[in-house]
C-alpha cells in the first residue's frame, strides 16, 4: 500500500507503510493542542471560532462528525467534507455530490491546509482535523481527542444537553477505547494492508477474538460501558457501520458479517437509529473511497452494488 505524505512542506506521493513482515503501520498523529471550556489552553470553546474538516468515508473523521451532531454543535462548528476518492495528490475538494468546499482557507487538496498551518509540514496528511480560524493553525487532528473536546469543553454551546464521558465511567470509557482500537478499529486495517500472509491471519485472529468477546458481553447489557451511551460506543460504531459493506470483502475480513452476529448486528442498528447517528452515515462515500481509492486491494476500481444492509430495521436493545 502506498499513499502520500508531505516532507519539509513537499508532497512525495508515496510512503511506505508496512514493516519487514508485512505488518501494516498506523504512525500517530501530530497536532494535539486541546480545546477547553475555560480558555486556559489557549483555545476556549466558543461558537464559529473552529472549523471541522472530514470525510465522509474515514471512520475516524466520522467520529467526530457523529460528536459534532450528537451535541448539537453544527451550527458553532463549521464543516468541509473531501471528496471520497482519495488518489496520489492525497485528500481533495471537489463539488461533487454531499461534498463542502473549503470556504475556510479555500484551498483544493488538504495537505494545503496542513502547509498553511505548517509550512514545512513532514508528516501524512489526515483527516479529521479540528482547525482554528482565529490563529490559522490546525488545533488537533487525533480523532479520539477531537470527540472528548467537542463532548466536554462545549458544554455550554452545544445545543443538546448530553455527556457520553459521566464521570463515574470515565476509567471504563477510556480502557474500552484502548481495548478496542487495535484489534478491531485498526484491527480491519492490518488485515486489509497486509502485505504477507503471516501479518493477515495475525490481524484476522486477533479481529474475531474481539468481536467474539464484545458480542458475549453485549448479550449482557445494552451497550458497551453498561446501560448508558458512552463515546467508547461511537468508536466501535463506526467500524461496525462499514464492516459488511467494505471490510469484509475489501479487506479480507471475511469470517463472518455483523448482520450473523446476533448482538453486534441488533446493537449497530440500535445506534444507528439513534438521534442525530443516521444523518452523518453515508455509505456511497464510504464504498466509493475504499473501492476506488486501493488499487493495490481493489486493481479495477470497480464499487459493489451491494450489499442491501437495512440499518433501520428493528432491533431488540430495549430488552436491557
Amino acid at each position: 500500500m502506498a499513499l502520500g505524505m508531505l516532507i519539509e512542506g513537499q508532497w512525495q506521493k508515496k510512503r511506505d507503510q508496512e514493516d519487514k513482515d508485512g505488518r501494516f503501520l498506523r504512525p500517530s498523529t501530530t497536532f494535539r493542542d486541546w480545546i477547553t471550556a475555560d480558555g486556559a489552553s489557549g483555545y476556549p470553546a466558543v461558537a464559529g471560532r473552529y472549523h471541522l474538516y472530514v470525510s465522509y468515508a474515514c471512520p475516524w473523521a466520522h467520529r467526530t462528525l457523529l460528536m459534532r451532531s450528537l451535541k448539537g454543535l453544527e451550527s458553532a462548528i463549521s464543516l468541509s467534507v473531501v471528496d471520497p476518492y482519495m488518489g496520489e495528490e492525497g485528500w481533495a475538494f471537489s463539488n461533487r455530490p454531499e461534498c463542502l468546499p473549503d470556504n475556510v482557507n479555500h484551498t483544493h487538496y488538504l495537505r494545503d491546509v496542513y502547509l498553511k498551518a505548517e509550512p514545512k509540514f513532514t508528516g501524512r496528511v489526515t483527516v479529521p482535523v479540528l482547525w482554528d480560524k482565529q490563529t490559522s493553525r490546525i488545533v488537533n487532528n487525533e480523532s479520539r481527542e477531537i470527540i472528548r473536546m467537542l463532548d466536554t469543553a462545549f458544554g455550554q454551546i452545544a445545543a443538546h444537553d448530553t455527556n457520553f464521558y459521566p464521570e463515574d465511567l470515565q476509567r471504563q470509557v477510556d480502557e474500552t477505547i484502548d481495548q478496542i482500537y487495535e484489534p478491531i478499529n485498526n484491527g480491519v486495517y492490518r488485515a486489509g494492508f497486509a502485505t504477507q500472509q503471516s501479518a493477515y491471519e495475525s490481524a484476522f485472529s486477533e479481529l474475531f477474538e474481539a468481536l467474539n468477546h464484545w458480542e458475549a458481553v453485549l448479550s449482557q447489557q445494552r451497550y458497551l460501558c453498561g446501560d448508558r451511551l458512552t463515546e467508547a460506543d461511537f468508536c466501535l460504531f463506526t467500524t461496525l457501520l462499514r464492516f459488511d459493506a467494505v471490510y469484509y470483502s475489501h479487506f479480507k475480513c471475511n469470517l463472518q458479517r455483523i448482520v450473523d452476529y446476533a448482538n453486534l448486528w441488533n446493537y449497530l442498528k440500535d445506534l444507528y437509529q439513534h438521534p442525530g447517528v443516521k444523518e452523518t452515515c453515508n455509505l456511497s462515500h464510504i464504498k466509493e473511497h475504499y473501492y476506488r481509492s486501493h488499487p493495490n486491494v481493489n486493481p479495477t476500481g470497480i464499487v459493489p452494488v451491494g450489499p442491501m444492509i437495512d440499518f433501520e430495521a428493528p432491533h431488540d436493545r430495549d430488552r436491557f
